[in-house]
């Protein structure tokens, strides 16, 4: 785990859950700083969103803490931590289906208490200024993840959370989530994400945690944690 640091917007402490009776987190030590990109990664079923739902308040903990900003919120909802400067993206589909990629986009910026911008303004670097017409369910995967993003976005969080950005992408949707996620950490906001594409999360990281059977096994920069062994062997078959 990283030393104290003031610009550190992010903190999960010791944070354990128990489901079943079966220990899916075991202790995790997890911090973000502000201004960079985190990936933790691992196979499925390692607990990486587990981890991601029990930091953004929709997992209990069975012990430890989550700190945003300093502050203890691991007894709030997910909404109250939004408030509180934290975006999440989850691994499911989270677009309102029913509504417009425009009507998606007004409907957030109402519910993030945010002064209102001309929705092609905000679309236009998530490449979905010319979908603003269409409805949620008929958009592709790629430009869904895409508005997702956007949405998570409005509020310009202090630290966006997202499971599984790279899912079921082909390249360019690749491209394009890395091009956006890193635009958020380099305007000072803070990116955790957590992906089993390995290489794709890596390579846009400043950071990375490598979990494995609910423990993080090895943290630092991504050329210390794409050398161990484990990693090595399991994750970029070298």
């Amino acid at each position: 785990m990283s030393p104290p640091n003031d610009a550190t917007v992010l903190r999960a402490t010791g944070v354990s859950v128990v489901l079943g009776g079966l220990r899916v987190l075991d202790g995790v030590d997890l911090a973000v700083v502000a201004g960079t990109v985190v990936a933790v990664i691992g196979a499925n079923g390692a607990g990486k969103s587990t981890l991601f739902k029990a930091i953004a308040g929709e997992q209990p903990l069975t012990a430890g803490a989550v700190l945003l900003g300093g502050v203890d919120v691991t007894a709030l909802p997910l909404w109250k931590r939004a408030r509180a400067g934290l975006g999440y993206v989850p691994q499911g589909p989270s677009v309102l289906f029913d509504l417009s990629v425009a009507e998606n986009i007004t409907t957030f910026e109402r519910a993030a208490r945010v002064a209102a911008r001309p929705v092609a303004e905000r679309a236009r670097p998530f490449e979905l200024e010319h979908r603003l017409d269409v409805r949620a369910r008929d958009l592709s995967g790629g430009e869904r993840r895409r508005l997702e993003l956007l949405r998570a976005l409005v509020a310009e969080p202090a630290v966006l959370v997202c499971d599984e950005p790279f899912a079921a992408g082909d390249p360019g949707h690749v491209r394009a989530l890395s091009k956006l996620l890193r635009a958020h950490a380099d305007r000072g906001g803070a990116v955790l994400i957590a992906d089993h594409r390995v290489e794709d999360a890596l390579s846009i990281c400043d950071e990375a945690s490598f979990l494995a059977d609910g423990r993080i096994v090895v943290s630092g920069p991504p050329a210390r944690v794409s050398d161990h062994p484990a990693v090595r062997k399991r994750y970029l078959d070298l």
